[in-house]
């Protein structure tokens, strides 16, 4: 199945991982996992799981206006605990918490509202299904999986039948997700604990595909997802195909009471605009409180984001990866028709923009936002060897406070000079 033409195109989504460790603000399902608290001391937090503010349509709003065209929501994370009324177990928020009642399907009924696609994040792993601990991986690329109780069977304790009916039971449930919220992108993690052939993932995505063949899929599927999910880090170079730097907006996905480090807007502007003109897609993490509210501190980032692209939004959407590193000290990208170079310039520029190994001729160049036309004109050259093209600083009213954009206008679809240069 071909890539949906909507998710390369998206540019921002946002991530929102909720669930009941929001109460306590503990680390998401890992905080049991790894000993940080008692299993039963985190399973208490169900009890005080309200949902009292869960307003998706104001999440809705916030994420149109931050830029967004999708969002991911933690539909179930590694702690099994189901955000929608799933007939498949008992652990959901309906059943066993204050909130008492579906959470998914306001949310996805909001996001569409708005025309923002429907993510939803399913855990393939449940540490507190009775079934799950029933198999090992053979060679677990992460340490402590074989050892941990909430993962592994115990050496010699492998049962076949439990895990069929573990299988079961996931399937059943993603069955429900598409079934009932039809969501445009599944995104699935925790495929670490088991092989491709143990997870039986070629059958899963069959029966999504089954039910809804548009479904997007995330890389981990272990070799039948559709895009790549780097996290909290720009790579250095694309991963090959569609892809998304997941990135938190301070330094959790879920939301931590203590967690007070919060990017700045000017740092997330580098970060999306570092992924955008490397092809990417931004997936920004925030955390919602127990009772639904997104901090104060994340909206007003997700604020900040949108403003910015709001202003740039053509050197955004509707673009593609620009120059590769080295043209242009900074990202850029590329129109739809190859025909505009937009140059993202973090620092106020200094006299001149330079760009390297540009064989067109420019026909304008102007801010993005004011619309400012800028002098240009190009230095040195010799036979097939271009010259540098260098454009007038702008002046300090045409600088943005986050990044400048440069429309570059070309003759023809972009020509770059790859070369070592001419040697003599």
């Amino acid at each position: 199945m071909a890539m949906q033409p909507w998710f390369p195109e998206a540019k921002l989504g946002v991530f929102l991982h909720y669930g009941i460790y929001a109460v306590d603000g503990v680390w998401e399902s890992w905080a049991f996992y790894t000993g940080q608290v008692p299993h039963e001391r985190y399973m208490k937090q169900l009890d005080g799981f309200t949902a009292s503010r869960y307003d998706p349509a104001a999440w809705a709003d916030l994420f149109a206006r931050a830029g967004a065209r999708y969002a991911v929501l933690t539909a179930r994370h590694h702690d099994g605990v189901a955000l929608w009324d799933t007939a498949q177990g008992d652990l959901n928020v309906v059943r066993h918490t204050p909130a008492g009642r579906d959470l998914v399907a306001g949310y996805a009924d909001a996001l569409r509202d708005r025309g923002l696609k429907v993510g939803l994040y399913y855990s393939h792993s449940d540490w507190n299904h009775p079934d799950y601990a029933s198999a090992v991986h053979p060679s677990p690329r992460k340490e402590g999986v074989a050892d941990n109780p909430f993962a592994s069977a115990r050496p010699g304790e492998e049962d076949p039948e439990a895990w069929a009916r573990f299988l079961a039971y996931r399937e059943a449930q993603v069955g429900e997700l598409v079934d009932r919220f039809r969501p445009d992108l599944l995104w699935f993690d925790g495929e670490w604990e088991r092989t491709e052939e143990q997870w039986r993932m070629r059958e899963l995505r069959d029966l999504v595909l089954a039910k809804n063949p548009e479904t997007v899929f995330n890389a981990r599927l272990l070799g039948h997802g559709d895009y790549a999910t780097p996290e909290q880090g720009v790579p250095l170079r694309a991963p090959e195909g569609p892809w998304e730097l997941c990135l938190t907006v301070n330094d959790s996905w879920g939301f931590q009471h203590e967690d007070t480090n919060h990017k700045p807007v000017r740092l997330l502007v580098r970060y999306f605009a570092e992924t955008i003109g490397m092809g990417g897609n931004l997936l920004l993490g925030v955390g919602p409180r127990e009772d639904g509210a997104i901090p104060a501190e994340q909206a007003a980032r997700l604020e900040g984001l949108g403003g910015w692209i709001a202003k740039h939004r053509e050197a955004v959407y509707g673009t593609g990866a620009g120059m590769p590193a080295g043209h242009h000290y900074g990202p850029s990208t590329l129109s739809a028709d190859g025909r505009t170079l937009y140059l993202v310039c973090f620092d106020p520029p200094r006299e001149n923009v330079g760009v390297r190994g540009l064989r067109n001729r420019v026909r304008r160049v102007s801010v993005v936002g004011s619309g400012t036309e800028l002098a240009h004109r190009v230095v040195g050259g010799h036979g097939k060897v271009p010259g540098v093209l260098w454009i007038d600083a702008p002046a300090a009213a045409d600088t943005d406070e986050y990044a400048t954009v440069l429309a570059v206008e070309l003759d023809g679809e972009l020509d770059l000079y790859r070369g070592a240069g001419r040697t003599v």
